[in-house]
């Protein structure tokens, strides 16, 4: 079943950016829109930091909720190692 779609488009777009990469997006939850998984979930992935992102509702400025979201994307660690490796 397909996942409920992010109601700001910015956001929306980069939560389809981070499943291209193999996130994993759960909606729902206490204080959140929902939140993202990293697919490797490495105990050494920054110490964890990285592996799970909460996703907003109604950010202050979607934009760079948007652009904060990528950045955890691409700052995945685990996911430039087995980039690396490939």
């Amino acid at each position: 079943m397909p996942r409920k779609k992010h109601p700001k488009k910015d956001i929306e777009d980069a939560l389809q950016y981070a499943e291209q990469h193999g996130w994993f997006i759960d909606v729902g939850g206490s204080h959140a829109w929902g939140r993202m998984y990293c697919p490797y979930n490495d105990t050494n992935c920054r110490c964890g930091e990285f592996c799970i992102a909460s996703i907003w509702s109604t950010p202050k400025n979607p934009a760079n909720h948007a652009r904060q979201v990528k950045r955890v994307v691409d700052n995945c660690t685990a996911q430039r190692t087995q980039n690396f490796e490939d």
